[in-house]
């Protein structure tokens, strides 16, 4: 690439990772179609963004752990649902990899945006609501958005985010939580394509793997310093926007 399009797809990288760990959205599911518009094709932005979504996954998760957004302790609720979220989520994963294979990418991408803006009005309209944690939920919530990955690299962290606010999850934690199952399935993602096609666009996937892990440390401390009535409205604004903006896109 030449050095201006290598700085532009490192901010880029950097600007949409920070409101992904911020929020726990954003990051593949608006980064994806920029990257399409620039003029790279599917096969080469999926799995770049996957890959470089897993190394600031998992490094993110040491910050919020640190600055106490979540506790991933040994034996701590929150890495018990992060890790059903994971392995749960691989299995989704493969199945959106092999689906989008053989369907129209537009069906899926307004399947996607529909789905995204609804749990963002439900986010917001039951933003003074606390509802009761519910092991049911948090299972269908990593099948649905690990599925949505799978299909276009985007799709996962609205969903798991604001899915999990509604499954009794504070908001602090439902981000922190958010960024390491991502992670993990990212690498599983990755992991696929690779099986498949046996490639990655080492052109682009650097540039992406930079910016986006230069973010980490400010969007952990983000979080902290945000109250978790912000965070909830914030969220659900947020997701609104993004499936709002995917179903724009192709319809």
């Amino acid at each position: 690439m030449a050095m201006e399009l290598i700085i532009y797809v490192l901010f880029l990288s950097f600007l949409f990772e920070y409101i992904d760990s911020s929020l726990g959205m954003g990051y593949g599911t608006t980064l994806t179609p920029v990257l399409l518009l620039i003029g790279y094709s599917p096969l080469q932005v999926v799995p770049a963004i996957l890959l470089s979504q897993f190394i600031a996954g998992i490094t993110v998760e040491f910050f919020h752990h640190r600055f106490e957004n979540v506790n991933f302790s040994l034996n701590s609720k929150h890495l018990k649902i992060a890790l059903i979220l994971s392995i749960l989520g691989i299995i989704g994963t493969f199945i959106g990899v092999m689906v989008v294979i053989g369907i129209p990418s537009w069906i899926l991408k307004v399947y996607i945006g529909t789905l995204v803006f609804l749990t963002g009005i439900v986010v917001l309209i039951t933003r003074n609501k606390r509802f009761k944690f519910s092991w049911i939920k948090i299972t269908f919530l990593a099948l649905i958005a690990s599925f949505n990955k799978g299909v276009s690299g985007g799709g996962y962290g609205p969903i798991v985010t604001s899915g999990q606010i509604l499954s009794g999850i504070k908001e602090k934690n439902s981000i922190g939580i958010t960024a390491f199952s991502e992670g993990i399935i990212c690498l599983a993602g990755v992991l696929i394509y690779m099986s498949i096609k046996n490639t990655i666009d080492w052109s682009l996937a650097p540039s992406l793997i930079i910016g986006a892990t230069l973010s980490v440390p400010l969007s952990a401390f983000t979080v902290k310093v945000i109250s978790s009535e912000k965070l909830r409205k914030i969220v659900g604004i947020m997701t609104i926007a993004l499936g709002l903006l995917t179903i724009l896109k192709f319809v």
